[in-house]
């Protein structure tokens, strides 16, 4: 073999380099090894669509990482990293002029609402109190290795302050109905609903309440940060971080087999042929797919696992528009404070049709959008006196027909995308009439070239795996894990696919590498015949 590691660090996307960071912290030799030319993962931009704008390929907005005590820890301020605002951090333009706004002052957000119907505003100021007592730990507690005891206790030591069982009550209910049960107006509705979309829980299912309140809480205290200069800007940071500290990432260099050795990880070997020694671990950035039964064969896998990942779910595919525009988006109503991002849906209740539609494997015929002006919130993006906009939805990995009237086949080659972005982009112009005249260039990314930039990104899946309950904590991601080990020893996933999901959060990664050191800890206090 080449030089041997402590480690070895399959992908250099968010959770691979933060994985890296904290083994390297621990003193570990670390060696990250990414398939393609560059660091980021799912987290890179560049000058790709139009000269002078910078696009973010895939993620744009980070609130989980701001957010993050793992991703908060490493200090990538230090590193480059700055992280830009909005004056607004989302909105929701609606057909007869109104917009839902959330602003990062929340009484600015409150009055918004009381304008609307008298009441809301006081509600949701309400639930942003209820959030201060009990957020940060819930926060802690969704992104620690679970079970989360530590934050877990914090949690429900607080509980009590903040309406006990009725409060769990409201976590629990489904975001369609949760709006309902709590404010009079359609904004608030529109706001948590729309939040929820973010991932691929049905919003009439139990935990998409729950996501829709996480991501407007954070929306009110942290905010919808962005990378100033393009999102690759935090993964770059995160690799100067670790290469400053005596880490190596050596890109172009793809892994094509996890060795395995006696049900222990012992290295990794490369599409070009070369070997790297792994000492104490390989944490692998890998979605769960890719790794189990991909990078490493079935017959080197325990047998639950392989019967456990036949049934294993993709989260939905994803199309995503971006767009280079000569001059603002030209809103039909001006919206009061200018969103960084912004959804596109009439109605919660055509929100929640066009997600199911994508439930049932059907393309959306109205599909609902997640949106981004990015040089609205970072004017670097682009020149002045332009903006660079991106909007994605999602599809389904299979779908079965078409519920809109273009006969999408779903088979998302040049064709099926371009006439799929016509839909999307049909929509904007229904809230922003003349937006087509302002369009300099425009890029699809369909599923397919999403998976063809980013491995990870199965069929255009951003999640690593549905966000829905049934594969979630100790089913994640496959039933009795919910941790970072696998099932041989010195290897642990560290990718999206792990507990707790997607987010750009870094806790997977930080999973995996707390693991290692644990595990390794444990195993060198062993007598050298019980090692193996």
């Amino acid at each position: 073999m080449s030089r041997a590691y402590d480690a070895v660090i399959v992908g250099a996307g968010p959770n691979g380099l933060v994985a890296a960071n904290h083994l390297i912290d621990a003193d570990w030799s670390v060696l990250v090894l990414e398939a393609q030319a560059e660091v980021g993962g799912a987290v890179r931009s560049a000058e790709d669509v139009h000269p002078g704008f910078v696009h973010d390929t895939f993620s744009a907005f980070y609130p989980l990482a701001e957010a993050s005590p793992t991703i908060r820890s490493f200090d990538l301020e230090e590193h480059g990293l700055v992280w830009q605002h909005a004056p607004a951090v989302l909105g929701h333009p609606t057909k007869d002029g109104q917009w839902a706004m959330l602003h990062r002052d929340r009484d600015v957000t409150a009055r918004l609402m009381d304008e609307q119907h008298p009441g809301d505003g006081a509600a949701w100021l309400e639930l942003c109190g209820q959030w201060d007592r009990i957020g940060d730990q819930m926060v802690k507690a969704l992104l620690s290795p679970f079970p989360p005891l530590k934050n877990g206790l914090g949690a429900l030591a607080r509980l009590r302050s903040v309406g006990g069982l009725e409060f769990v009550r409201s976590m629990l209910t489904p975001a369609a109905e949760l709006g309902l049960a709590k404010f009079g107006g359609t904004s608030p509705r529109l706001l948590i609903a729309g939040n929820a979309g973010h991932a691929d829980i049905p919003l009439h299912a139990p935990g998409s309440g729950l996501m829709g309140i996480l991501m407007s809480m954070l929306g009110q205290t942290v905010g919808f940060p962005v990378p100033q200069g393009g999102a690759g800007e935090l993964t770059k940071s995160l690799a100067r971080r670790f290469t400053s500290l005596g880490g190596e990432i050596h890109c172009s260099s793809e892994v094509s087999r996890i060795l395995v050795d006696g049900r222990r990880a012992t290295g990794v070997r490369t599409t070009d042929g070369e070997k790297f020694a792994a000492r104490r671990a390989v944490v692998a950035d890998v979605a769960a797919p890719n790794l189990y039964g991909g990078l490493v064969p079935e017959a080197d896998l325990p047998v639950r696992t392989v019967r456990a990942m036949k049934s294993f779910e993709l989260d939905p595919g994803t199309v995503k528009v971006d767009w280079a525009i000569d001059g603002g988006v030209p809103w039909a109503s001006a919206p009061p404070h200018a969103p960084g991002t912004f959804h596109i849906a009439d109605s919660v209740e055509e929100m929640t049709e066009a997600l199911g539609q994508v439930s049932a494997r059907a393309i959306p015929a109205s599909p609902f959008m997640l949106a981004g002006q990015m040089s609205t919130t970072d004017p670097t993006r682009s020149p002045p006196g332009t903006e660079a906009l991106w909007a994605y939805t999602h599809v389904p990995q299979s779908a079965v027909r078409d519920a809109g009237e273009g006969g999408i086949r779903g088979e998302w080659d040049r064709d099926d995308c371009e006439r799929f972005a016509d839909r999307m982009q049909a929509r904007i112009e229904e809230v922003a009439p003349g937006f087509g005249s302002k369009i300099l260039a425009r890029r699809v990314l369909g599923p397919r070239e999403m998976e063809s930039r980013d491995a990870n990104l199965i069929g255009g899946a951003i999640n690593g795996g549905t966000a829905q309950l049934h594969q979630e904590l100790i089913f994640r991601p496959v039933p009795g894990m919910g941790r970072a080990e696998t099932g041989i020893r010195g290897l642990y996933l560290g990718s999206a696919s792990a507990h707790p999901g997607g987010g750009v959060h870094g806790a997977p990664g930080m999973n995996a590498a707390r693991a290692a050191i644990a595990h390794t800890r444990v195993r060198e206090l062993l007598p050298a015949t019980l090692r193996r």
